[in-house]
């Protein structure tokens, strides 16, 4: 169930060890694009746009899950590359304590807030009483995602991105076959699609959990390794909870942006909902190549490869570009066509504003696949703070420049729409020009007589 990305042809093995991550990140992604697609079909745009509006908001809240089982991840996969086995347990429980004990208080505390929240995030009138319902439901699948992503980073940390992959297929096939079955047949409206989307985490999360305790039993802690040691969970709270700022902050101004959308009305909602979950879905590839480049570069440089660290990097920028170039032109094309999956074509409106969106971002998707794998980068040579630098960069000018020009009659919409791919842009320079300087690496070594392409 390991691999060792320390050896081996370094484009092949971050491909294939890249694959299984990336297939099961679009497979989550179905859990929400299930529930989007089979609402604004058979439930309407009204319930198109809580559902969607929703989306955003659960994404927030589980960015700071992902992103302390990221950190810790990025943890596990430094000690393996060390073969530091005993610390690498001491970390793994370290990172459980931890993160459940924020899973179980953020839980308590949005259930509490949730009408603030929503008020807060300008929820038209209209719309309200049905995303309360929505999120009201799948809330409860909060913890579930905490399970899965813990003990998915546990085993890409060790090589493994294929089981995480088994246990996605099933949860997701199952979503789907519980969103048709609770909306359509049983007439359960949004609440049956979070319903749907609870239970299939529910099964993800549980399973994956038990698989890897009966599984992995070599990196399974004995009772001295239980309680981890005060340094550990030091290293453990900086790597995760700078990880968590940087999913979370990337999120928050998601969902700053999202409150901005809402201020639109009903139709520029339901256009942005459907018009995300195409973009999310066309480079969740790059995002999750990302990851992967991340767990690669923790190994090697836990490895001391600094050969392969280098010449990692100048490989996966070459497979990130030619990426998201061919998926820009995609999206570009197609974008019309795609809108339509999520609306009905007499909703005009909707698909127009939809279509702007797609073909602003989908032309600059080479600014996002690059900035994925900086934040990687620095995570993996545990620099994760300067990942932070880069969402901040990236996030800050996104919402600066969105809250500035929206209000402009002659701009509206389009000051969003366009404030996002500058935000990228900037943030990808400041991290090519601190490569070196933060982290000593950013050149090939002269030194590097690796042939492994």
């Amino acid at each position: 169930m390991k691999k060792d990305l320390t050896q081996g042809n370094v484009t092949k093995t971050m491909l294939l060890f890249a694959g299984p991550m990336i297939l099961g990140n679009l497979l989550q992604q179905c859990y929400n694009i299930a529930d989007t697609l089979i609402v604004g079909r058979f439930l309407g745009a009204e319930a198109l746009a809580a559902v969607g509006s929703a989306y955003t908001l659960m994404t927030f809240l589980t960015s700071i899950i992902i992103g302390l089982c990221m950190g810790s991840g990025a943890v596990f996969s430094v000690y393996f590359g060390k073969k530091a086995f005993v610390q690498m347990k001491k970390s793994m429980s370290a990172s459980f304590l931890f993160i459940a004990a924020v899973t179980v208080i953020m839980n308590a505390a949005v259930f509490y807030f949730i009408n603030s929240i929503l008020r807060l995030l300008q929820v038209p009138e209209d719309i309200f009483i049905l995303m309360r319902n929505y999120v009201w439901v799948i809330f409860f699948g909060i913890f579930f995602i905490f399970l899965y992503n813990y003990f998915a980073f546990l085993l890409r940390a060790m090589g493994n991105s294929v089981i995480p992959l088994c246990f996605l297929g099933v949860s997701a096939f199952l979503n789907i076959v519980l969103d048709l079955l609770l909306v359509i047949t049983f007439k359960m409206g949004v609440a049956g699609a979070a319903l749907a989307t609870v239970i299939s985490q529910a099964v993800s999360g549980l399973g994956i959990g038990i698989y890897t305790w009966l599984a992995a039993v070599e990196i399974r802690p004995d009772k001295t390794e239980l309680l981890p040691d005060k340094q550990m969970m030091k290293e453990i709270i900086r790597n995760s909870a700078a990880a968590c700022v940087q999913q979370s902050v990337m999120n928050f101004g998601i969902l700053m942006i999202q409150g901005l959308v809402n201020s639109f009305g009903t139709v520029v909602m339901a256009a942005f909902a459907a018009a995300v979950k195409i973009d999310s879905f066309a480079y969740m590839p790059a995002q999750e190549f990302g990851n992967a480049f991340s767990l690669f570069i923790s190994q090697n440089h836990g490895a001391g490869r600094r050969d392969r660290v280098g010449l990692g990097i100048k490989k996966a920028v070459q497979v990130s570009v030619f990426f998201c170039i061919l998926i820009s032109l995609v999206i570009f094309i197609l974008a019309p066509r795609l809108m339509l999956l999520f609306v009905n074509e007499n909703e005009t409106e909707i698909i127009r504003t939809g279509v702007g969106y797609l073909r602003v971002e989908g032309t600059f998707y080479c600014g996002i696949g690059l900035l994925f794998l900086l934040y990687g980068f620095y995570r993996g040579v545990e620099k994760p703070e300067m990942s932070l630098v880069l969402t901040i960069i990236s996030l800050g000018t996104r919402v600066l420049l969105a809250y500035t020009l929206a209000p402009v009659p002659a701009v509206g919409v389009w000051g969003i729409w366009w404030a996002i791919p500058i935000g990228w842009f900037l943030a990808d320079l400041t991290g090519i020009l601190c490569m070196k300087k933060v982290s000593g690496y950013g050149k090939r070594n002269t030194d590097d007589k690796s042939k492994n392409g």
